[in-house]
């Protein structure tokens, strides 16, 4: 008989805060930072987003750390969309270019 049990994933917050500090210390570094090093620090985070529950605890982590959270709208994309990008800045955007291209329709040509 098998006894092993399927246990909930309790994956710790820690290392993903950690990960989510480093990503924002190199997104805003003075100093250029390696490809690679870049690279490795959002690998082993998405790694560990793959591994957390979404939780308020996660959300608010993310709501502080947005590389980080830009990183978890991406791993997440096929399941909610951009579920983290405010919709009011896209929506005007949308509007607003809506409006010039109706202006540019009704200006006639010049040349």
């Amino acid at each position: 008989m098998n006894n092993a049990k399927a246990f909930p994933n309790t994956a710790s917050l820690t290392v993903t805060h950690v990960l989510a500090e480093l990503l924002e210390r190199l997104e805003h570094s003075a100093q250029p930072v390696g490809a690679e090093q870049y690279r490795s620090v959002v690998l082993h985070l998405v790694n560990e987003l793959h591994e957390v529950e979404s939780t308020t605890a996660l959300h608010a982590l993310l709501d502080t750390h947005p590389a980080a959270a830009e990183v978890y709208e991406n791993v997440n994309y096929q399941y909610a969309g951009l579920c983290r990008s405010p919709l009011d800045p896209g929506l005007a955007a949308e509007q607003q270019a809506r409006q010039a291209i109706a202006r540019a329709m009704r200006q006639p040509l010049q040349g």
